[in-house]
């Protein structure tokens, strides 16, 4: 067992994630695109690190997964010298992905955030929710993978003993960065101006009070995902049910040889090694537990979206309801 009184590793390359909010709008207009046909969107991430603040000042998206003639690596480099042409932040600093009511937990994005984070250190994933955003709610979040999780990757071993002896869990599989977006004062004069321009009638969606939609979704991938924890629970029952079994008549077995031994020794005969015992009880692997610390993150995340979502809606009804109340009063005069 580990020392308790052993300090865990803390990831101290950056502790905060500035956005440009033209980089913002990028992802924003690039992910609900790609909703329409229901495709994840994906896209590299571009700017710079500044006294562990990383400033994200462009982006641009990955060509799709369908273009079989597009060499993908290529194209991301050819991106990247063009803007550095142009005077643009071009180094990468991570990828964004599109996600669908916080779905976006999986082996693949663990994959992908640890090649990232092993070859470019400061490197984060950001994850923009298409649907939560349509109803009001920004919803836009950075992670990286904790130490734990990338020595566990590092070691590829993903069995009991080594999750726990590397203490990670599905609740230290990412670390979240904290988001703040950020404008030049050119942009914020512009958009002050447009405020001014605009109708009353417009922005109304930010008042929608309409959240079954999302928190049907939600609670539809919550119960897939419960279900799926499930099964691999059984799956793991079952298999330490046969390695107590196994264990059972492996002292059985020794301690009938130990006696055949006893009886073998009073003979004056030479006694049967335990080694010929052993080899007839074959070790059986663990199973890996990767897949279930996976979808437990999975659960931990659509209960955190839960609950926020909940909250801001709760928020946004006591606005209206303000607003409304306001309304009859001025009608009333």
């Amino acid at each position: 067992m580990a020392n308790s009184s052993k300090k865990e590793e803390v990831d101290n390359t950056i502790n905060h994630v500035q956005f440009d909010g033209l980089a913002v709008m990028k992802i924003i207009k690039h992910c609900h695109e790609e909703s329409t046909t229901m495709n994840v969107a994906q896209g590299a991430l571009l700017g710079l690190v500044v006294d562990k603040c990383l400033e994200i000042t462009n982006c641009f998206p990955f060509p799709k997964s369908d273009d079989e003639t597009m060499d993908e690596e290529m194209y991301q480099l050819t991106m990247m010298r063009r803007l550095r042409r142009v005077n643009v932040d071009h180094f990468h600093v991570g990828w964004y992905q599109s996600s669908h009511v916080g779905d976006f937990l999986s082996m693949a994005l663990l994959e992908s955030q640890y090649h990232y984070q092993t070859s470019i250190e400061e490197s984060v994933v950001v994850i923009y929710d298409t649907q939560k955003s349509a109803r009001g709610f920004l919803c836009l979040k950075a992670y990286r993978l904790s130490p734990q999780a990338i020595q566990m990757y590092k070691d590829d071993d993903f069995t009991p003993e080594a999750l726990r002896k590397l203490k990670v869990g599905y609740e230290k599989l990412f670390v979240e960065i904290p988001i703040t977006i950020k404008n030049s004062l050119l942009t914020n004069i512009m958009m002050s101006e447009l405020c001014e321009l605009s109708r009353e009638e417009q922005g109304h969606n930010f008042l929608d009070l309409a959240t079954a939609t999302v928190l049907e979704n939600h609670m539809r991938g919550l119960i897939e995902r419960v279900d799926e924890l499930y099964q691999d629970a059984v799956r793991y029952n079952k298999y330490q049910q046969v390695v107590f079994k196994q264990e059972t008549e492996k002292h059985r077995t020794l301690a009938k040889q130990a006696a055949e031994n006893a009886a073998r020794l009073a003979k004056d005969e030479s006694p049967i090694p335990e080694e010929e015992v052993l080899k007839q009880f074959r070790s059986i692997p663990a199973p890996a537990r990767l897949t279930a610390t996976i979808t437990s993150g999975q659960i931990n995340t659509y209960s955190q979206h839960m609950s926020q979502y909940c909250s801001q809606a709760l928020a946004k009804l006591l606005v209206s309801q303000a607003l409304q109340h306001a309304k009859e009063v001025k009608q009333n005069k």
